[in-house]
């Protein structure tokens, strides 16, 4: 996949393509359906494939106080060359970004800079160009002026409707199946590990730690069961994915106030993990944060936390 931001540096080898646009935050079904839409209409047409994002999400430059991103940045480029689609043109999005009409939007992104012959899209794309005005009716409209074909896939789900505010909905209550079903994967944070105050290891459960700038949505505080990969492994190796204990909390029981996620790869004891970039995946919600009246009480639960992992896992593969 061929990623790039400036439009005027466009290949030409991805002009006269089908393209399609969005936040594709989380890349989640919904999207996932759209860009296979997106793929076979450029097979079918002989043409390359290219989505169009923004950088940063439009809601965090006019309401970031409202909106945590499951999947921001280059999680979500990684996500959408999973894919196979053929580039990815990632706009700057700013104040004077977002004072284009529909029109001057569409027009210069997609007729001009991109030679569109078709745009897919879902039937709930809306609120684009200035003043949110343009929606699909505003594309097949500038479709029949500018000679490109606008292609509308159906709304999308399986009893909940597929979006990435259902997403949040679920993580924030820790329902990792509800948010699974919608992603088509467990959700996943990627982070530098770091120090942290060291009393898994002196507890006899070393965790590793992931940096405050870690990427990725934090779910409800609680233990999960998941697993973490070590980036930098080839896929191969054996020791790349590994079945975990994840912490996401502050540490009640020693009066912690920092919130952290932090996860106990199972029964290992031998890693060195500092520096490296991992990525742990939530599988399953095992029980809310709790705070213990001693470290005796602490460890006993954390016996048991580390068993029901176990038996969540034993049954799974790592996506």
């Amino acid at each position: 996949m061929h990623r790039w931001t400036d439009p005027s540096q466009t290949p030409e080898s991805l002009r006269s393509s089908v393209a399609t646009f969005g936040n594709f935050d989380g890349v989640h079904l919904g999207h996932r359906a759209v860009l296979a839409r997106l793929l076979a209409e450029a097979s079918e047409r002989g043409l390359p494939s290219v989505a169009v994002t923004f950088d940063p999400h439009p809601a965090t430059i006019f309401h970031p106080e409202t909106l945590e991103l499951i999947a921001p940045g280059r999680l979500r480029d990684e996500l959408l060359e999973t894919t196979g689609i053929d580039g990815l043109l990632v706009l700057d999005f700013t104040q004077e970004f977002a004072q284009q009409t529909a029109e001057e939007f569409i027009v210069h992104t997609f007729v001009e800079t991109l030679g569109v012959k078709a745009i897919v899209v879902g039937e709930d794309a809306r609120g684009f160009g200035r003043g949110y005005t343009g929606d699909v009716s505003t594309l097949t409209a500038l479709g029949e002026e500018h000679g490109f074909d606008v292609v509308v896939l159906d709304d999308l789900g399986n009893g909940e409707r597929w979006s990435s505010s259902a997403v949040r909905r679920h993580l924030a209550a820790g329902e990792m199946a509800g948010a699974s079903a919608i992603l088509g994967r467990p959700h996943r944070m990627t982070g530098t590990v770091v120090h942290g105050a060291h009393r898994g290891r002196e507890l006899g459960y070393p965790t590793a730690n992931l940096a405050t700038d870690s990427l990725g949505l934090i779910p409800a505080d609680g233990v999960y069961a998941g697993w973490l990969t070590r980036v930098a492994k080839p896929t191969d190796d054996p020791e790349r994915t590994l079945p975990a204990a994840i912490s996401v909390g502050t540490n009640p029981t020693f009066d912690g106030t920092l919130r952290t996620v932090e996860a106990y790869v199972l029964d290992r004891t031998d890693l060195d993990l500092y520096d490296e970039e991992v990525t742990v995946e939530f599988v399953e919600h095992i029980r809310p944060t709790l705070r213990f009246d001693s470290v005796e009480e602490l460890l006993e639960a954390m016996a048991g936390d580390i068993e029901k992992c176990r038996q969540v896992l034993a049954s799974i593969v790592p996506s």
